[in-house]
């Protein structure tokens, strides 16, 4: 208990610095009041459109879990398959490399009454196919975009090849723990003695445990994957069009402000690739560094205008997704579990 409220003690903390770095970077030596001026002017019909888009990204999650979770068997209302959708990205959110979202909706699914083996194969499909998807999409871009990215990124490309790197290294590495499970409990126990022997960790046969158990979860992802491809087919497709869609955002943007030159195509594009260079590295939501890339690679496209257009993005894609989500945490937390009898209780009064 002690060292889940010392790790969200310093999850907040550090949530709190990286976001004063990033306004001070951001706004350092800029003129706030021209600014404004600039937001003002934008069309709220657009950056309404942004804002369904960003709640259309989230409920696309819930799409997947219900639908996977009615495969499994699990009686589960949509409405709450929502909730853990919001309760996730509220979490991935705040967290460094999203770590806190996975944990919380387990927690909440637990609260329902589902079984935790099965909510942790659902969302470990989630997982690997978000995943998955940025890298099929960064992979594209890699072999017939790279003269398009460097004419945005110039000098900065490698960010996007570390991003896409990084990206392909967890995909693959998720996709040995689930097709070659043997192998992969080899190594990660063989890792943690080691790490125990250089005196790295101590060493406490419990986490030895916790780990043979973990693995063992990824054979079941494994026979899952191999018995229903044709679900796992929909959950990639229903993914690739839940982050197009948020990839939008930046467009409704470009259009509020009344600006029509680059195509739908081209602005989502851009945003899809600063989302591969981010997405793995230990920052909560990316903060600080997907600001600096936006800055970078967005200004053939808003020119003179281009800080006031990062700060209705990023507004509405990330800190707007933050606000939503919040809220609909506390939803969460006050309807989900309410008046049910768990079920161990339930049969000691028959």
């Amino acid at each position: 208990m002690k060292e889940n409220k010392k790790r969200n003690l310093f999850n907040f903390v550090f949530l709190i610095v990286v976001f004063g770095l990033t306004v001070y970077m951001v706004f350092k030596g800029e003129d706030i009041h021209n600014i404004a001026a600039v937001v003002r002017t934008a069309d709220i019909r657009y950056l309404f459109l942004g804002i369904v888009c960003v709640v259309l990204f989230m409920i696309g999650e819930s799409v997947i879990i219900f639908h996977m979770m009615r495969t499994l068997g699990e009686k589960v209302r949509m409405s709450h398959c929502a909730l853990y959708s919001f309760v996730g990205f509220f979490f991935s959110c705040i967290t460094p490399s999203a770590t806190g979202g996975q944990p919380m909706q387990i927690y909440y699914m637990k609260k329902d009454e589902l079984d935790v083996p099965v909510s942790t194969l659902v969302l470990m499909i989630v997982t690997i196919t978000y995943k998955a998807v940025l890298v099929f999409i960064g992979g594209l871009l890699f072999l017939f975009g790279r003269d398009f990215l460097a004419g945005y990124l110039g000098d900065y490309m490698w960010i996007f090849y570390l991003g896409l790197g990084l990206n392909i290294f967890c995909v693959t590495f998720m996709m040995v723990l689930v097709f070659a499970p043997g192998l992969a409990k080899w190594i990660m126990v063989r890792g943690l003695k080691l790490m125990e022997h250089f005196c790295l960790l101590k060493k406490k046969a419990a986490r030895l445990e916790k780990l043979e158990e973990s693995m063992d979860q990824y054979h079941e992802t494994a026979a899952f994957w191999a018995g229903h491809k044709r679900v796992i087919l929909n959950v990639f497709l229903i993914t690739m069009v839940q982050r197009l869609i948020l990839f939008t955002v930046t467009y409704w943007v470009y259009r509020a402000l009344g600006l029509k030159g680059a195509g739908i195509v081209t602005v989502t594009v851009l945003q899809a690739v600063i989302s591969v260079s981010v997405d793995m590295l230990p920052l909560p939501g990316g903060m600080g560094i997907s600001e600096t890339l936006y800055l970078i690679m967005f200004v053939p496209v808003f020119g003179e205008i281009l800080l006031p257009s990062m700060l209705l993005s990023r507004g509405i894609s990330y800190y707007g997704q933050v606000l939503i989500s919040a809220l609909m945490t506390c939803t969460a937390q006050f309807t989900i579990g309410r008046g049910k009898i768990p079920k161990e209780k339930e049969k000691g009064l028959c």
